[in-house]
């Protein structure tokens, strides 16, 4: 059967109803307010896997012959393509090996090898995994499944468009990421075929915007490096076979920097409960980049396999970002009584005190001066300035520095 046709595509969305849950459309009350949009979740981090690539790694072995997948399946993935091959080798009974960059959070190993996949651990970012992924595949025959350039799974990619056009017939906005194209080419290419008024947004981290470079020279390019900590798109190279379809129904490429999905990281949890991995937060963070008013917007989140200690960071990062977490410093004489002062003048702006360092051999004259580092949690900016602009009035000086937990 040709791919990425309307066939093909209602073919993969009966096929992958074997395997997926239902991801229904959450509405965003915070998000709508924030843009002025009508904002929709299509809730991917809640699919079995944890990701969407359930969809086009079960259909691709679905399209395999016997004798394809009785010499096993072999991918490379950064982690959700992963999981979604292993567990469609699971379901057709047959062995899968995965290659992953050693940079791979350690979650997505194991929940990769929880399925019964062989996990082989190498280089730094997909591409190199990639590379040794096709060389294991000539010396040992296995079948190579693509986690984005191939149209079948491309195709079962797909079935999220289906899925949101018939629960949201009138959705004016789709907005997608992309790492190597494989979601994006899916997507777009079956909305388009559904309804061309659909508009479909490629959203794509900074330092590895490769599709947005292809697309500017109108040929696939490689980037030199990638730097994220969007791991699941961090792709040198986007898919040749599929890049003609991005070229023809991708609309727009939105980027956005770390730094942007730090605070969507937040946003998300604290106003939806939900854990959404970076890669998958890529397309809420684009929300403020659209000029745009009234319309009904879906946001794909494409998956939500983060391991706690990267959680942990993104919170840090994120409250330190919102001035709900700072540090300052400020000089006091080393005496009785002036610690309490100034933690007395905190408390009363409602400063919340965390951690405390007194260093008294900032000058040869501790009674002079000794210094002491104060982290706080603060309600927000205007709450931080606050509590710096009363230390002020107390004769204090404080220094801000770059806050740490």
């Amino acid at each position: 059967m040709e791919m990425l046709t309307l066939d093909a595509f209602e073919e993969a969305a009966e096929c992958v109803k074997r395997v997926t849950r239902e991801t229904k459309l959450i509405y965003s009350d915070y998000f709508s307010a924030q843009t002025g949009n009508k904002v929709y979740l299509k809730a991917e981090n809640m699919q079995v896997t944890g990701a969407y690539k359930i969809r086009g790694a079960y259909f691709k072995t679905s399209t395999l012959t016997e004798e394809e997948r009785a010499k096993g399946l072999i991918t490379a993935s950064a982690g959700n393509h992963a999981q979604g091959v292993a567990y469609a080798a699971k379901a057709y009974g047959c062995k899968a090996v995965i290659v992953m960059p050693e940079t791979t959070p350690l979650m997505k190993v194991n929940r990769t090898k929880s399925y019964g996949a062989e996990v082989v651990l190498h280089g730094d970012v997909y591409d190199e995994a990639c590379e040794y992924a096709y060389q294991l595949a000539e010396e040992h025959g296995y079948t190579f499944i693509h986690p984005f350039d191939d149209p079948a799974v491309a195709t079962g990619q797909g079935t999220i468009a289906m899925e949101i056009v018939k629960e949201l017939p009138l959705v004016d906005y789709i907005l997608v990421p992309i790492g190597g194209g494989g979601l994006a080419t899916g997507v777009s290419t079956l909305a388009k075929l559904l309804n061309p008024k659909i508009r479909v947004i490629g959203v794509e981290p900074e330092g590895a915007a490769c599709m947005k470079a292809s697309l500017e020279r109108g040929e696939v390019t490689t980037l030199p490096t990638v730097n994220t900590i969007a791991d699941g798109t961090a792709v040198k190279t986007p898919g040749t076979n599929i890049f003609p379809y991005i070229q023809k129904n991708i609309d727009e490429i939105i980027t956005v920097s770390d730094d942007e999905l730090v605070v969507a990281f937040l946003d998300m949890v604290e106003n939806h409960k939900m854990v959404v991995e970076n890669s998958g937060l890529l397309t809420v963070a684009a929300l403020k980049h659209l000029n745009v008013k009234g319309k009904k917007i879906v946001s794909v989140l494409s998956g939500g396999n983060m391991d706690v200690i990267t959680m942990a960071s993104v919170v840090q990062h994120g409250l330190i970002q919102r001035d709900r977490i700072f540090t300052v410093s400020v000089l006091l004489p080393d005496r009785p009584g002036e610690l309490v002062r100034v933690a007395s003048v905190i408390a009363e702006e409602q400063g919340n005190v965390i951690k405390l360092e007194h260093n008294q051999f900032v000058s040869t004259n501790r009674n002079a001066a000794v210094e002491l580092t104060i982290t706080l949690e603060a309600f927000g900016t205007d709450h931080k300035l606050r509590i710096i602009k009363a230390l002020k009035e107390h004769g204090y000086n404080p220094v801000q520095k770059v806050a740490s937990l």
